[in-house]
């Protein structure tokens, strides 16, 4: 099989080159994936450089990058009774740790993968697993309940986008912050406020809020403090961003709380639901495919592509 692999670290894509493969065995938990697409993130481009999941996988060989695919499955271990071979199936792959999808077939824990909905494409489904599963395990943890305010930072993004249609799903009254240029995007898409960060300091437009959602990190983080309700929750997602919000939410009594997302077959299946149902529609920036995974990480390096990013493989 062909897949891109990662030879070395830290120079950009000096390390990533195409090679031919065997096809991965299968453990018996596992299932083989013929892959029709993946989702390329930006955990991907950190890991090339030497970041990220880099070292998870550094003494593992061949290194392959990719955690997000959605295919056919080829073969199925002895011990999997969910799936039989021919089932389209999605998810996200031994995250953290080595997922191995930038190539043309992947061995996956059965446990991790879910259904793909009929109604939508490999396109559409891969480009909602990453993303979207650490918007469902934030929102999911954060228990939010019907009428509650929602304070999601970078509502936008790839992540606060999936937050804002899963929070309206269960009824939330939710508030975003983005660039004013986003704003009939968003609210077509069931933002009820937006406070336009170029112009407005959010700590100063808001408050009584009983959940944030912090994609951004650093200092807004510390500020998310100052409007919450006295029975407000908090989850932030960025990492390395210190210790310091720990403190002050303790100090506080606030249940706050960092969230690293997980593989989760489980969840993966709520997703496809959503999916289903039309409440969940990733947000496509742009479409390659295969030959052009290379080229793809030399724009996300040199900061010339944003984006939701979808490669087909067949």
């Amino acid at each position: 099989m062909k897949a891109i692999i990662l030879t070395h670290e830290g120079d950009k894509i000096g390390g990533l080159q195409t090679a031919e493969l065997p096809i991965p065995q299968i453990k018996d938990d596992e299932i083989l994936i013929k892959v029709h697409a993946i989702d390329i993130n930006p955990v991907d481009n950190k890991t090339l450089q030497g970041k990220g999941q880099f070292n998870n996988i550094k003494n593992d060989d061949p290194i392959i990058l990719g955690w997000d695919a959605s295919g056919v499955i080829d073969a199925v271990g002895n011990d999997v009774t969910d799936f039989k071979i021919g089932d389209h199936v999605f998810g996200l792959v031994n995250f953290p740790g080595h997922g191995k999808t930038y190539a043309e077939y992947v061995a996956a824990p059965a446990s991790q993968m879910a259904l793909k909905p009929d109604n939508v494409d490999d396109e559409t489904a891969v480009a909602t697993t990453l993303s979207a599963l650490m918007a469902y395990q934030a929102i999911h943890k954060a228990d939010i309940k019907e009428g509650e305010r929602v304070l999601i930072q970078g509502v936008a993004g790839g992540v606060g986008f999936f937050a804002l249609r899963i929070a309206k799903s269960l009824g939330a009254y939710v508030i975003g912050t983005a660039m004013g240029k986003e704003e009939a995007f968003l609210k077509e898409n069931g933002l009820d406020e937006l406070i336009d960060f170029q112009t407005t300091d959010f700590e100063h437009a808001t408050d009584n809020i009983d959940f944030v959602l912090d994609t951004l990190g650093g200092k807004n983080i510390l500020k998310a403090f100052n409007i919450l309700s006295p029975k407000g929750r908090l989850i932030t997602i960025p990492s390395g961003i210190g210790d310091e919000w720990k403190s002050v939410a303790e100090e506080r009594g606030i249940d706050a709380q960092f969230l690293f997302v997980h593989s989760s077959g489980e969840d993966m299946a709520a997703i496809a639901d959503l999916l289903r149902l039309g409440v969940l529609k990733p947000n496509i920036a742009h479409r390659f495919k295969m030959t052009d995974i290379i080229h793809i990480h030399e724009l996300m390096s040199g900061g010339k592509i944003f984006g939701k990013i979808v490669v087909t493989i067949y």
